[in-house]
C-alpha cells in the first residue's frame, strides 16, 4: 500500500538521533511535533481505512466459509432423501467456493497485515508525540540555560580582554614615568655643577641689629613730633 512506504520513515525515526543532529534544538521539537501530528493525521484516516478493509476481508471470508458448510449440509441431506444428483450438486457448489475461499483467505491476510502495520505506525507516532510533548519543556530550559552560559563565556572574554588593556596601559605609563625620570635627570647633568659660594658666604653675612632699627623708628618719631 502506498500509505506504508509513504511513512516508512516514521517507522524508523529516532526522536533522539534527531535531536543529536539539530544546530537548535528548541526550533527542531517544535517542528519535529508540527510534523508528527500532522503525520498522525493522515496515518489515522489511512488507518481506519485499512482497519475497515480487514473486517470487510474478514466478513467475506466468513460469509465464504459458512455457505461452504451449508452446501455440505444440503448434500448430508439430499443424500439422506436419496437424491443423490442434488447431492452432488451441493458439493459442487462448495467446491467452486473453495477456489473463492483461498482467494479471499490471501486477500485478508494481505488486509490483516497492512493494519498491523498501520496499527503499529500509528501507535509509534502517538508514542513520539507523547515523549516529546513530555520533554519540550525540559529541552527548551535546558537549550536557554546554554544559551546564557553561552553569552556568559563571550561576556567573560570580553572582560578578560579588558584586563589585558589595563595592563598594557599600565606597561605604557611605567614606561613614560621612566622616560620623564631620565629627562629630568639629564637635564639636571646638562645644568653643569651648581656655585654654592654666594649661598656659604651669605652664611656669614652679619644680619640686621634690631636694636639698631628700633632706635633708627624712634629718633624718625621724635622728629616728626
Amino acid at each position: 500500500m502506498s500509505i506504508i512506504t509513504r511513512f516508512k520513515d516514521i517507522m524508523s525515526s529516532n526522536i533522539n538521533a534527531l535531536l543529536d543532529k539539530a544546530e537548535n534544538p528548541e526550533k527542531m521539537i517544535d517542528q519535529y511535533l508540527r510534523n508528527l501530528n500532522r503525520d498522525l493525521g493522515k496515518v489515522k484516516s489511512e488507518t481506519a481505512s485499512v482497519m475497515a478493509e480487514e473486517q470487510r476481508s474478514k466478513r467475506a471470508l466468513n460469509e465464504c466459509q459458512e455457505e461452504m458448510e451449508k452446501m455440505e449440509r444440503y448434500a448430508v441431506k439430499a443424500l439422506e432423501a436419496g437424491n443423490e444428483g442434488d447431492a452432488r450438486k451441493f458439493l459442487e457448489k462448495k467446491g467452486s467456493l473453495g477456489t473463492k475461499l483461498s482467494e479471499l483467505q490471501a486477500s485478508y491476510q494481505l488486509a490483516s497485515s497492512n493494519s498491523l502495520q498501520m496499527k503499529q505506525m500509528h501507535d509509534k507516532l502517538v508514542a513520539d508525540i507523547g515523549e516529546l510533548e513530555s520533554r519540550r519543556n525540559m529541552l527548551k530550559a535546558k537549550w536557554s540555560v546554554a544559551k546564557t552560559q553561552e553569552r556568559l563565556n563571550k561576556l567573560g572574554s570580553s572582560a578578560a580582554d579588558s584586563s589585558h588593556s589595563i595592563s598594557a596601559f599600565g606597561r605604557m605609563e611605567e614606561k613614560v614615568n621612566r622616560a620623564l625620570d631620565e629627562a629630568n635627570a639629564m637635564a639636571e647633568l646638562n645644568a653643569g655643577p651648581k656655585d654654592d659660594i654666594a649661598d656659604l658666604t651669605a652664611k656669614y653675612d652679619d644680619a640686621p641689629d634690631v636694636e639698631d632699627e628700633l632706635a633708627a623708628l624712634k629718633e624718625r618719631m621724635k622728629n616728626k613730633g
